[in-house]
């Protein structure tokens, strides 16, 4: 399914991440993923946790996106471990049970890897912080699944537009939606001049082959 069309400010959002510095922009000395692509960029949308105005900001730009594309949902389910603060917050504000899945199933107790009460068929909508090739939130939807939960979307706080997650979402049937992206992101970066036109170069050719991109 393609990726729906919101109506959320793409680039409000995008420069509350830079403000914060949820968001690092550095061309000449890329980061490393934990996968160990090279990467001139890097997100942690938990730094937003920090800032309560834009923390508001931001849960309610997720509540708002919920509410309008996915009016059938019943419950919410935050990606442990940075989807789960999101996830609560949009639940607490749209008064929706909560649950939030565990990359893998607790060692010991229940052996739980959904923590929460949920019921089969309830239609769901899973809330993540970040969007890269799409593996982690596909997981946990293929986990919900299991377990006989109806998984009718999933949201995102941003995304960066790689095609093979795109066409995971699409080949899983699950409709997503972020409320802001890398093309927006890179845009705002270069109107600020927090990036040179080559380092935009840069980083619009890491986005069409970021596990091939060496650095410059």
């Amino acid at each position: 399914m393609a990726e729906k069309i919101i109506t959320t400010d793409e680039k409000a959002v995008a420069e509350k991440l830079l403000q914060v510095q949820a968001i690092r922009l550095s061309v000449q000395q890329p980061f490393t993923w934990s996968s160990g692509w090279k990467s001139p960029i890097y997100c942690d949308n938990r730094k937003v946790l920090g800032f309560p105005y834009i923390r508001d900001f931001i849960k309610s730009e997720l509540c708002n996106v919920i509410f309008a594309q996915f009016p059938e949902a019943g419950l919410l389910a935050g990606v442990a471990t940075a989807g789960i603060a999101w996830g609560a917050m949009a639940a607490d504000q749209l008064k929706l049970p909560y649950v939030y899945v565990r990359s893998k199933p607790k060692e010991h107790g229940l052996g739980q890897q959904i923590e929460g009460h949920y019921q089969q068929g309830q239609p769901t909508v899973v809330v993540e912080d970040l969007i890269s090739t799409g593996k982690s939130s596909l997981q946990v939807v293929e986990i919900l699944r299991a377990e006989g939960v109806e998984v009718v979307g999933l949201v995102s706080i941003f995304n960066y537009g790689f095609p093979a997650a795109h066409q995971a979402f699409e080949k899983a049937g699950v409709p997503y939606v972020s409320l802001s992206n890398y093309p927006t992101l890179i845009s705002l970066a270069l109107e600020k001049g927090l990036v040179t036109p080559q380092e935009e170069s840069i980083l619009l050719e890491w986005s069409s082959d970021p596990a091939g991109w060496k650095g410059v």
